[in-house]
């Protein structure tokens, strides 16, 4: 079994930026030995679903997490602090348990519905009340640490380091090292090293991963393109250094990180750690409350019955004057196998939560439709 697990990687559900094929990622995963393997794109998690049923279909352990855009303003509500100006940095969370993952919906949500400022952003503040069950990295050079780092601010670092710590608990935050041959990286080395024997807040080694196989960096660097509306001619564009930002092996990662092994074996100790289960949900609808007496089923079939018994009038007068193109019994029969079918796939309650807002949009004058759809246009 490989001694290292991917943490930080971004898979295509990271638009224009991470050029991983989901199923591809977790079998080639699984072909390099590796036990489990992380889903980490930025500020969202719109992939976990897709991501959880194709690794459980290779065989491995999927881990959910992401790389969030975390505002250096105390506030990342565009409504109540003007984020003009605002900057960000990344952070990397791993969602250990279910509460973690539940939480980390509320992080992405709450980002994106309410501090959108170019980049879903998210607070210190908002972080600490929905921390429990997240495990946290402290990020590529986009961290808030390496970038302290790179400005030879040590002290300030480490008060970072010192916050991530009290915000995820003292087990529950990792400094990251990574190295894709980056000149930056590699000057901040000495001083992860240094924080780690200062604070004992021990490394974990990751790559930050954007693509599958070292031959595809041309392809993911025309992705980067698109995203940025830049040609490919443009010398001065946005541009990844070098072709180190794949899903290497551990052979791979051992060779850059053999003076410090347990930098690799780490993220076995995390991956064992997390432990999401996701299980599909019964009945995705919301509750519709049905009169006494009544079941979802009986109920939907009671009001579609009614439906048809107030256009029985003008079916007749249409069938008497030889304009109706079936016969009556026929869409009395057509009526009973629709409801029959709607029952089966248990759609009841969802049909008579669209009956109920059209039903009131009408009583209060609101124009409905003719919407797309059977269920929208009925």
């Amino acid at each position: 079994m490989s001694q290292f697990v991917h943490l930080h990687l971004h898979t295509d559900y990271s638009m224009l930026d991470g050029a991983c094929d989901v199923e591809k990622l977790c079998y080639r995963a699984k072909e390099l030995g590796m036990p489990a393997v992380a889903m980490t794109d930025h500020g969202n998690i719109f992939g976990a679903v897709h991501f959880v049923n194709a690794a459980k279909a290779a065989g491995i352990k999927p881990i959910i997490g992401c790389e969030l855009y975390v505002c250096k303003k105390d506030d990342h509500r565009i409504e109540r602090t003007p984020p003009d100006g605002d900057t960000y940095n990344h952070l990397l969370v791993l969602a250990e348990t279910d509460e973690g993952y539940r939480n980390l919906v509320k992080i992405t949500s709450e980002a994106s519905l309410h501090g959108f400022y170019y980049k879903p952003r998210v607070s210190k503040k908002f972080l600490a009340e929905h921390s429990k069950g997240l495990i946290a990295l402290s990020g590529c050079l986009k961290g808030e640490i390496p970038e302290l780092l790179v400005e030879d601010k040590y002290e300030a670092a480490r008060a970072a380091a010192a916050t991530y710590s009290d915000i995820f608990g003292k087990q529950n935050f990792f400094l990251e090292i990574q190295d894709q041959g980056l000149e930056l990286e590699h000057r901040i080395h000495p001083h992860l090293f240094k924080l780690e024997k200062d604070m004992g807040v021990p490394l974990v080694a990751t790559n930050d991963s954007h693509y599958l196989c070292e031959d595809d960096a041309h392809a993911q660097d025309v992705m980067v393109c698109i995203q940025t509306g830049k040609s490919i001619q443009d010398p001065n564009r946005m541009k990844f250094q070098g072709n180190a930002f794949y899903v290497k092996s551990h052979d791979e990662m051992y060779q850059v990180f053999k003076s410090a092994p347990s930098v690799l074996s780490r993220t076995l100790e995390i991956a064992e750690r997390c432990h999401v289960q996701l299980t599909k949900v019964s009945n995705p609808f919301p509750h519709f409350d049905v009169p006494e007496g009544y079941t979802l089923d009986s109920y939907f079939e009671h009001v579609t019955r009614e439906g048809f018994a107030r256009r029985m009038e003008s079916i007749r007068a249409l069938s008497a004057a030889g304009k109706l193109k079936h016969g009556i019994a026929e869409y009395e029969q057509r009526l009973a196998r629709e409801i029959g079918i709607i029952q089966q796939m248990k759609f009841s309650g969802y049909f008579l939560i669209v009956w109920d807002f059209v039903r009131y949009a009408r009583e209060h004058q609101i124009p409905v439709g003719p919407g797309r759809g059977s269920a929208a246009g009925s």
